[in-house]
């Protein structure tokens, strides 16, 4: 490339915010394609408080673990399908069709979830939404990576994942303001098709990605582009880039038809980006990100909150460092880089969840014991495992309560201070009125602890490293690190990816806590991370600041890079020290 590549400096940030009147044309598309990012936030949000109310509602969810992670999670199960397809729509029709496609799928999703009688139709519902978000999970990120000048592509990426944070903490709001309405959750899971519909018609006045038109030979289209998005003593350059870059791949492949797996991993580069690309997706979903995000109220709840608009205001604080986080990324990514910030990110998750662990320890081993019923308005409710084992009795404290499930009780703590010994009485409406009646605390899903408000700051930690970093650099990373040819269908992959392992966390985490604990849980994320951490050290490129043709390149010549503390000296390295 003439003139050496560009390399990504400190004034990237500023000239990111300079486009709000340098070109505004360019903002325009990367935060209309960026609510793909809004939808993808909300609704990973609004579920962890929609599911309180809903678990009100309906009896057989509140008593059925499988049923509310099955709620949560088959969103996530139609994201995996949304995003598989969504790669081979981006590459065959284009990334406005597969945005618009999504757009629409997530409105009837959202609907359908409305307008739900029961749990069944509730999850049709979900199903839907998750096809919508898989594909502008993908989609959204991609399309503003092929429209946006390489200096300041990693900032105009990281407003989708500002935006996708910003969706959380939307949706934490509209939890509150709708916790006295009636019809609570269908309000919170109804307002969702409104983003979609504005992302819908703002899609529709929006150009296709130039990067995709000049591969489909739709050339005077691409340029006409590109001159709105580059100065002209760039867009010749950017253009020859083009050229090459097509021109390699119909020369290594023969053509530019059809793609096959067999052929991504045996093209070096292809494989290389996947292996990166990929890693990163499955490390930031297992170290249980979302976890945190789709369950942050139940999380709460464990740690000794009993009230349902308590927890749901609690979780607005990691909602709010949350989206904070995505706006430090957009000013670190492009002056830290993607790899270095990856790895600080994961670094810091491991002390946030080592504090975790401990807190829920405490929590879990200090709880108020259990004492034998003697409330007259309880005295007929008494749990029934707690009787069966009277002479044992004393060893009964507010876990062992909670843990019982034939059938399901509750801790109806003291009335003078909730850290001494309460009633544990069978789990009812009724029982519930009756405890909390006389101003006692009703726990169903945790226990008192003078400890427990520190479960707070653990996940305020977390939120706080993970955000700036793992938050936001896979996603660039996919958008930025594959060949044009394979970037959709790779994209796609790796989004699969994503999803898959969003699915398998999210379905798995309140049964993990139920059979190993809550601590345990908590240390089993810490262990993935310290491999994360590793990972991203030895196997994924830095690719701050190069063009994406350039990257390509990069990854021709990388290898695996064991010797991480080392400082590379390949020759594109030498290049880029040289730009």
């Amino acid at each position: 490339m003439e003139g050496g590549i560009p390399m990504a400096d400190k004034s990237a940030f500023k000239e990111c915010f300079a486009l709000t009147w340098k070109n505004p044309y360019v903002l325009r598309l990367a935060f209309s394609a960026g609510i793909g990012g809004l939808l993808f936030g909300y609704d990973t949000g609004v579920i962890s408080g929609a599911l309180l109310y809903i678990r009100d509602d309906f009896d057989e969810v509140d008593k059925k673990t499988y049923l509310q992670e099955t709620i949560v999670s088959m969103a996530v199960a139609g994201a995996i399908v949304g995003a598989a397809i969504g790669g081979w729509l981006n590459d065959r029709h284009g990334r406005k069709p597969a945005l618009l496609i999504g757009d629409l799928l997530f409105f009837i999703g959202a609907v359908i979830m409305a307008a739900a009688n029961g749990p069944p139709l509730l999850i049709v519902g979900r199903i839907f939404v998750g096809f919508g978000v898989g594909m502008a999970s993908m989609t959204s990120p991609l399309y503003i990576s092929e429209a946006s000048p390489a200096k300041i592509r990693g900032a105009l990426v990281s407003t989708n994942a500002f935006l996708i944070t910003g969706g959380q903490f939307l949706s934490y709001l509209i939890n509150l303001a709708f916790t006295e309405a009636p019809g609570t959750w269908r309000w919170m899971l109804g307002v969702a098709a409104v983003p979609a519909v504005v992302q819908f018609f703002l899609m529709l006045y929006l150009p296709e990605s130039p990067r995709w038109l000049y591969r489909k030979g739709r050339v005077e289209e691409a340029k006409a582009l590109l001159e709105k998005i580059y100065p002209a003593h760039q867009l010749e350059t950017e253009m020859q880039d083009l050229q090459e870059s097509v021109e390699a791949e119909i020369k290594a492949t023969g053509s530019a038809g059809k793609i096959t797996y067999r052929e991504l991993w045996s093209t070096k580069p292809v494989r290389r980006g996947l292996i990166a690309g990929v890693g990163l997706q499955f490390f930031q979903q297992f170290v249980g990100i979302n976890t945190v995000m789709y369950y942050s109220p139940t999380i709460i709840q464990l740690a000794g909150i009993a009230s349902n608009q308590t927890a749901l205001l609690l979780s607005l604080v990691t909602s709010g460092l949350n989206a904070s986080g995505s706006l430090v990324s957009i000013y670190l990514i492009d002056r830290t880089g993607r790899r270095k910030l990856a790895a600080v990110s994961l670094s810091g998750v491991v002390i946030a969840l080592a504090l975790l662990c401990g807190i829920f320890y405490h929590t879990t081993t200090n709880s108020p014991q259990v004492t034998p019923t003697v409330s007259s308005y309880l005295q007929n409710y008494t749990c029934p495992d707690y009787s069966s084992v009277v002479a044992n009795a004393k060893s009964w404290d507010c876990m062992e309560c909670l843990k019982a499930s034939s059938p399901s009780c509750g801790f109806c703590a003291s009335g003078t201070d909730k850290l001494l010994p309460g009633e544990c009485v069978i789990s009812n409406d009724t029982v519930k009125d009756a405890c909390q009646g006389v101003d006692r605390l009703w726990y169903t899903r945790g226990c008192p602890s003078k400890t427990g408000w520190l479960a707070l700051c653990g996940l305020a930690l977390y939120i706080i490293f993970f955000s700036p970093g793992m938050g936001t650099v896979p996603w660039i990373v996919n958008s930025e690190i594959y060949p044009l040819r394979y970037r959709g269908i790779c994209g796609g992959i790796a989004a699969t990816v994503n999803w898959s392992s969003n699915l398998v966390v999210s379905q798995s985490f309140l049964s993990l806590t139920k059979a190993i604990g809550t601590p345990w849980t908590f240390l089993l994320f810490g262990v993935i991370a310290v491999v994360g951490v590793a990972f991203v050290l030895i196997c994924v490129p830095e690719t701050k600041g190069l063009p994406i043709e350039e990257i390509e390149k990069m990854l021709e010549d990388r290898a695996i890079h064991l010797k991480f503390w080392e400082k590379r000296s390949d020759n594109l390295e030498k290049n880029v020290q040289i730009a």
